[in-house]
């Protein structure tokens, strides 16, 4: 007698063949082209790739904040309905400057309809986790960009979305500031296992923050290869120092520095 194949989960985000093209005035623009992607829950998936590939627009598609030409995205909620199937955060520190940080960190718990001592607790419970408890009621302008980008990412996870959509969202800080967040990711994504995408053009971080690396092609942006990265966890910057680290960067940058020196050959 024949045993039955044990059936396999779907996927958390299930991308297949997503194209997106743009109309210009010399005809149609194609962005990103026949792109798959599956990504299982509570995995940290980071997409590298050369300037202008689609990395970002991609990301937006996923969101729902760019429309697809061709082919479909699917995020399977989970059982809680109440939980939105998303957060994002950008690179720039998109918080409000006219609410407190508190107030920030709640504003999506906020829309959601929770009362107001439950989203400040929750707020400040976030704060608390990424040494800003103390700024909760100061205003963005008194405070640093790393603290910014912070609050930033504290506030995607204080909705506790199904997903965490990241687009390079520590590319306009500071080397010593970046190495701080990035340790405070790894250890918030490890107490919380959400399911991350992650956009980077840092081989480094692609390499300390993700299960997988996805590589994508010059534009028109496709999905040239997927590294999988087998470093233990939990990681932090001393990783980096492990041989086999530089040998996952050097694979990567092996097959992506071609697609650089295409996307810079293509420019005007």
């Amino acid at each position: 007698m024949t045993s039955a194949m044990p059936a396999v989960a779907a996927p958390k985000i299930g991308a297949r063949h997503v194209s997106k093209h743009y109309p210009t005035a010399d005809g149609v623009m194609v962005a990103l082209e026949d792109f798959s992607l599956d990504v299982t829950e509570g995995e940290f998936v980071c997409i590298v790739g050369p300037s202008g590939c689609g990395k970002s627009t991609f990301l937006r598609m996923v969101a729902g904040l760019e429309s697809i030409s061709q082919g479909a995205i699917e995020i399977r909620p989970g059982a809680d309905a109440n939980k939105p199937l998303n957060s994002v955060v950008f690179q720039e520190y998109a918080i409000f400057p006219w609410k407190t940080l508190a107030d920030n960190v709640a504003f999506g718990l906020q829309m959601r309809g929770i009362g107001r001592k439950q989203r400040l607790d929750t707020a400040r419970f976030w704060l608390d986790r990424v040494g800003l408890s103390k700024f909760a009621d100061y205003y963005p302008h008194q405070i640093s960009g790393g603290m910014k980008q912070r609050v930033s990412i504290v506030r995607a996870l204080a909705n506790d979305p199904e997903v965490l959509l990241m687009d390079e969202p520590l590319g306009a800080l500071d080397a010593q500031t970046r190495v701080v967040i990035q340790e405070e990711l790894l250890r918030i994504w490890e107490e919380t296992r959400k399911t991350v995408l992650y956009i980077t053009h840092s081989l480094d971080e692609a390499v300390l923050l993700g299960d997988r690396v996805i590589l994508m092609s010059a534009q028109p942006g496709r999905h040239l290869a997927t590294f999988r990265i087998n470093l233990p966890r939990p990681r932090s910057i001393a990783t980096t120092n492990l041989p086999a680290f530089a040998e996952y960067r050097a694979a990567i940058w092996e097959k992506l520095s071609a697609e650089v020196i295409r996307a810079m050959e293509a420019r005007p």
